[in-house]
Protein backbone atom coordinates (compact mmCIF):
# COMPACT_ATOMS: atom_id res chain seq x y z
CA UNK A 1 0.00 0.00 0.00
CA UNK A 2 1.46 4.11 -0.50
CA UNK A 3 -0.12 6.68 -0.16
CA UNK A 4 0.04 10.21 -1.90
CA UNK A 5 -1.49 13.43 -2.12
CA UNK A 6 -4.78 13.97 -4.11
CA UNK A 7 -5.35 14.60 -7.60
CA UNK A 8 -8.43 16.15 -9.22
CA UNK A 9 -9.23 12.82 -10.81
CA UNK A 10 -9.57 10.76 -7.96
CA UNK A 11 -11.85 13.45 -6.68
CA UNK A 12 -15.17 11.12 -7.70
CA UNK A 13 -13.85 8.16 -5.91
CA UNK A 14 -12.52 9.92 -2.68
CA UNK A 15 -16.35 10.98 -2.69
CA UNK A 16 -17.81 7.48 -2.78
CA UNK A 17 -14.86 5.76 -0.30
CA UNK A 18 -16.19 8.49 2.31
CA UNK A 19 -20.00 7.37 1.33
CA UNK A 20 -19.13 3.76 1.70
CA UNK A 21 -17.01 4.47 5.03
CA UNK A 22 -19.57 6.56 6.85
CA UNK A 23 -22.93 5.25 5.14
CA UNK A 24 -24.00 8.71 4.65
CA UNK A 25 -23.10 11.60 2.17
CA UNK A 26 -22.31 14.39 4.57
CA UNK A 27 -18.84 13.59 4.39
CA UNK A 28 -18.28 13.66 0.71
CA UNK A 29 -19.74 16.49 0.40
CA UNK A 30 -18.31 18.30 3.57
CA UNK A 31 -14.90 17.44 1.48
CA UNK A 32 -16.41 18.86 -2.09
CA UNK A 33 -17.23 21.88 -0.15
CA UNK A 34 -13.76 22.50 1.77
CA UNK A 35 -12.21 22.21 -1.58
CA UNK A 36 -13.83 25.58 -2.85
CA UNK A 37 -12.09 27.23 -0.10
CA UNK A 38 -8.73 29.35 -0.13
CA UNK A 39 -7.86 27.90 2.94
CA UNK A 40 -7.99 24.00 1.55
CA UNK A 41 -4.55 22.38 0.57
CA UNK A 42 -4.95 19.80 -1.70
CA UNK A 43 -1.13 18.66 0.05
CA UNK A 44 -2.99 18.28 3.17
CA UNK A 45 -5.73 15.53 1.84
CA UNK A 46 -4.18 12.40 1.43
CA UNK A 47 -5.21 8.97 -0.65
CA UNK A 48 -4.24 5.38 0.09
CA UNK A 49 -4.16 3.11 -2.50
CA UNK A 50 -3.97 -1.17 -3.16
CA UNK A 51 -3.69 -2.60 -6.20
CA UNK A 52 -3.89 0.61 -8.12
CA UNK A 53 -7.49 1.32 -6.39
CA UNK A 54 -7.90 4.21 -3.27
CA UNK A 55 -9.13 2.27 -0.24
CA UNK A 56 -9.12 4.91 2.27
CA UNK A 57 -8.86 9.26 2.43
CA UNK A 58 -7.36 11.35 4.84
CA UNK A 59 -8.20 15.53 4.84
CA UNK A 60 -6.54 17.99 6.92
CA UNK A 61 -8.23 21.00 7.11
CA UNK A 62 -6.47 24.45 8.60
CA UNK A 63 -8.91 25.68 10.89
CA UNK A 64 -8.25 28.01 13.87
CA UNK A 65 -7.85 28.62 17.85
CA UNK A 66 -9.66 32.02 18.35
CA UNK A 67 -7.50 33.88 21.48
CA UNK A 68 -8.93 36.72 23.34
CA UNK A 69 -5.89 38.26 21.33
CA UNK A 70 -5.18 36.26 17.87
CA UNK A 71 -6.20 33.78 15.89
CA UNK A 72 -3.77 30.50 16.24
CA UNK A 73 -3.87 28.55 12.76
CA UNK A 74 -4.32 24.81 13.55
CA UNK A 75 -5.64 21.74 11.65
CA UNK A 76 -8.65 19.65 11.55
CA UNK A 77 -8.20 15.87 11.36
CA UNK A 78 -11.16 14.49 9.51
CA UNK A 79 -12.82 13.16 7.79
CA UNK A 80 -10.80 10.15 7.69
CA UNK A 81 -12.31 6.86 5.47
CA UNK A 82 -11.32 3.91 4.43
CA UNK A 83 -13.34 1.46 2.82
CA UNK A 84 -15.19 -1.20 4.90
CA UNK A 85 -13.63 -4.32 2.88
CA UNK A 86 -9.72 -2.61 3.96
CA UNK A 87 -10.51 -1.46 7.53
CA UNK A 88 -8.44 -3.03 10.49
CA UNK A 89 -5.04 -3.38 7.64
CA UNK A 90 -3.36 -0.35 8.50
CA UNK A 91 -4.74 1.88 6.12
CA UNK A 92 -6.08 4.30 8.52
CA UNK A 93 -3.09 3.94 10.40
CA UNK A 94 -0.60 4.59 6.99
CA UNK A 95 -2.89 7.91 6.42
CA UNK A 96 -2.58 9.13 9.84
CA UNK A 97 1.37 8.89 10.07
CA UNK A 98 1.64 10.65 6.59
CA UNK A 99 -1.37 13.11 7.59
CA UNK A 100 1.21 14.06 10.46
CA UNK A 101 4.53 13.98 8.68
CA UNK A 102 2.78 16.66 6.46
CA UNK A 103 1.52 18.77 8.93
CA UNK A 104 5.18 19.11 10.63
CA UNK A 105 6.28 20.38 6.67
CA UNK A 106 3.69 22.39 6.30
CA UNK A 107 4.81 24.43 9.25
CA UNK A 108 1.42 23.39 11.79
CA UNK A 109 2.10 23.28 15.33
CA UNK A 110 -0.82 21.22 16.66
CA UNK A 111 -3.86 18.87 14.67
CA UNK A 112 -7.01 18.65 16.64
CA UNK A 113 -9.57 15.61 15.86
CA UNK A 114 -13.11 14.41 16.96
CA UNK A 115 -12.30 10.59 16.68
CA UNK A 116 -12.16 7.22 18.47
CA UNK A 117 -10.83 7.59 21.97
CA UNK A 118 -8.78 4.49 21.34
CA UNK A 119 -7.44 4.97 18.34
CA UNK A 120 -5.69 8.27 18.17
CA UNK A 121 -3.93 8.45 21.29
CA UNK A 122 -1.05 5.59 20.09
CA UNK A 123 -0.33 8.69 17.79
CA UNK A 124 -0.07 11.01 20.25
CA UNK A 125 -3.41 12.64 20.90
CA UNK A 126 -4.38 13.86 24.38
CA UNK A 127 -7.26 14.77 25.39
CA UNK A 128 -8.60 18.48 24.89
CA UNK A 129 -9.72 18.24 28.37
CA UNK A 130 -5.58 18.40 28.82
CA UNK A 131 -5.92 22.20 27.13
CA UNK A 132 -7.56 24.82 27.68
CA UNK A 133 -8.68 24.88 24.26
CA UNK A 134 -12.48 24.26 23.32
CA UNK A 135 -15.15 23.19 20.53
CA UNK A 136 -17.25 25.90 19.57
CA UNK A 137 -20.59 25.84 21.71
CA UNK A 138 -22.97 24.94 18.56
CA UNK A 139 -20.94 21.38 18.37
CA UNK A 140 -20.77 20.81 22.19
CA UNK A 141 -24.17 18.60 21.95
CA UNK A 142 -23.08 16.45 18.89
CA UNK A 143 -19.82 15.19 20.36
CA UNK A 144 -21.33 11.54 22.45
CA UNK A 145 -18.17 10.87 24.33
CA UNK A 146 -16.10 14.44 25.59
CA UNK A 147 -12.81 11.94 25.29
CA UNK A 148 -13.62 12.20 21.27
CA UNK A 149 -12.02 15.76 20.86
CA UNK A 150 -8.23 15.35 21.05
CA UNK A 151 -5.55 17.17 20.15
CA UNK A 152 -1.66 16.36 19.12
CA UNK A 153 0.67 19.04 19.80
CA UNK A 154 3.40 19.09 16.66
CA UNK A 155 5.60 21.26 19.15
CA UNK A 156 6.71 20.49 22.54
CA UNK A 157 5.22 23.96 23.45
CA UNK A 158 2.55 24.89 20.72
CA UNK A 159 0.02 25.14 22.81
CA UNK A 160 1.42 26.86 25.92
CA UNK A 161 -0.91 29.93 27.23
CA UNK A 162 -3.27 29.30 24.29
CA UNK A 163 -6.49 29.56 25.68
CA UNK A 164 -9.41 29.38 22.85
CA UNK A 165 -12.59 28.41 20.95
CA UNK A 166 -11.44 26.71 17.13
CA UNK A 167 -13.02 27.94 14.72
CA UNK A 168 -14.56 25.69 12.20
CA UNK A 169 -15.32 27.15 8.50
CA UNK A 170 -19.51 25.96 8.38
CA UNK A 171 -19.16 23.59 5.81
CA UNK A 172 -18.35 21.41 9.19
CA UNK A 173 -21.66 22.11 10.31
CA UNK A 174 -23.48 19.15 8.59
CA UNK A 175 -20.87 16.49 9.21
CA UNK A 176 -20.28 17.31 12.93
Amino acid sequence: MKTRTEKKEDYETITQVNNKAFERKEEGILINELRKRREYKSELSLVAIKKNKIVGHLLLFPIFIETNSSRIKTLSLGPIAVLPEYQKQGVGKSLVKEGIEKAIKHGFKSIVVIGHPKYYPKFGFKRATNYKVKMPKKYENKIDNPNAFMILKLEKNSLKNIEGTLVFPEEFDDAM
